[in-house]
């Protein structure tokens, strides 16, 4: 079996089915929700259901996955998944603990020191990077300087730390959906490990706003929905109220651009918040990329309210954006399937993230040299220019 992947935290399997598009064969996928168990077996999938800390508690060399994947230790190609990114939200309550070492993060470290996959691949929010392990309050700050454990990025290196610990190399970054085909922006932490320390690195972007080739321009919510907006399937319903505001709204705009004389009753209480407050009567642009998908799409803070129809995106258009078949068959009822999709990770994302994975283990990068730690992403680019442009850009 070509590039075996065992699948964690699995949700409705956007990343696997992106990595299976680049090559990969994920042979096992494991989620808590039942809805998602729900879906993958609706779509006959190899799915173990179940909380993964009881599991890993009754089998603690994961012989459960292995033995569902057909596998030894040491065999697998990658062991991916997201861990919940709840814990690490960076807003929290007040006092609220970071720390992943009381996260679901630990189940997942745990399954690789065991299985010892070739690779890794961990998914996240991006706040995980400047998540501190404590959060103080704003309005508690003034208290003098913060403590070792308040200071930002801590529960991010606690995960770097545990990496390490296991003999794994590791890269990590923000990668922005969008850049690599798919039709939303959507933002998320990317950690790579290699138990073997080849030389990983993260996707190269494939697609960009301006381009001479319009293959490898941005792919626009007009491209991934006109054919299905006339027959869009369920959808969910807005407030007679928040209805009203969205018809003075021209597609591309949200609150910023009712009359001034509604904009304060439209908004209620937030009006006087803080932020920027951007998904507030947000109707969408046919030619942009969609924003993030939410697990619903009409609440007042998070509207996707389609460009030109007063309704929000259906779940068949939340499914064109995040990329999955047409015949992918979602359980549940409307909410459950917009937060099964929303959650998602896109196709395109896990796509990019399996081909550079296959680049790796087949050594065809394209980069002869040794590896260039801390250097810039400018000189990187410089080594994969001909030598003319390369000695221009360098002047």
């Amino acid at each position: 079996m070509p590039y075996p992947v065992i699948s964690l935290f699995s949700g409705v399997m956007g990343l696997d089915l992106g990595l299976e598009a680049a090559g990969l064969s994920v042979l096992v996928g494991q989620d808590h929700d039942p809805w998602c168990v729900k879906t993958a077996l609706a779509n006959r999938r190899n799915y173990i259901p179940g909380d993964i800390r009881a599991l890993i508690q009754q089998s603690p060399e994961c012989s459960f996955l292995l033995r569902a994947a057909g596998l030894a230790r040491d065999e697998v190609f990658a062991l991916v998944g997201g861990p919940p990114c709840q814990p690490f939200s960076t807003a929290g309550k007040r006092r609220a603990t970071n720390d992943p070492r009381g996260s679901l993060f630990m189940e997942f470290a745990h399954a690789v020191r065991v299985i010892r996959p070739r690779f890794f691949v961990m998914e996240n929010v991006k706040g995980l990077l400047s998540a501190a392990i404590r959060h103080r309050p704003i309005a508690e700050r003034s208290q003098g300087e913060l403590l070792l454990d308040e200071q930002p990025g801590t529960a991010f290196q606690i995960i770097k730390d545990a990496f390490n610990d296991l003999g794994y190399t590791i890269i990590y970054g923000v990668l922005d959906a969008a850049h690599y085909g798919v039709p939303q922006f959507r933002e998320r932490l990317i950690v790579v490990g290699s138990r073997d320390n080849e030389d990983i690195f993260l996707p190269v972007p494939t697609h960009f706003q301006r381009h001479q080739d319009p293959d490898h321009q941005w792919v626009t919510l007009r491209m991934a929905i006109e054919d299905v907006e006339l027959n869009p399937g369920p959808y969910a319903t807005f407030s007679f109220d928040r209805l009203r505001y969205l018809r003075m709204i021209s597609p591309g705009g949200n609150w910023h651009n009712l009359p001034t004389e509604f904009i304060a009753a439209a908004m209620g209480g937030a009006y006087k918040s803080g932020g920027g407050k951007v998904g507030f009567y947000r109707r969408l642009d046919y030619d942009q990329p969609s924003p993030t998908l939410v697990t619903s799409p009409v609440q007042k803070a998070t509207m996707l309210c389609h460009p030109t129809q007063d309704r929000p995106l259906s779940v068949r258009e939340y499914m064109r954006i995040q990329q999955f078949p047409d015949d992918w068959k979602i359980a549940g009822r409307l909410n459950d399937c917009y937060r099964q999709i929303g959650n998602a990770v896109p196709l395109g994302l896990g796509k990019a993230i399996g081909q550079m994975l296959i680049a790796v283990a087949e050594q065809r990068t394209g980069i002869k040299t040794k590896r260039l730690r801390g250097t810039s992403v400018h000189t990187r680019l410089l080594d994969l220019l001909p030598a003319e442009t390369a000695i221009t850009l360098a002047r």
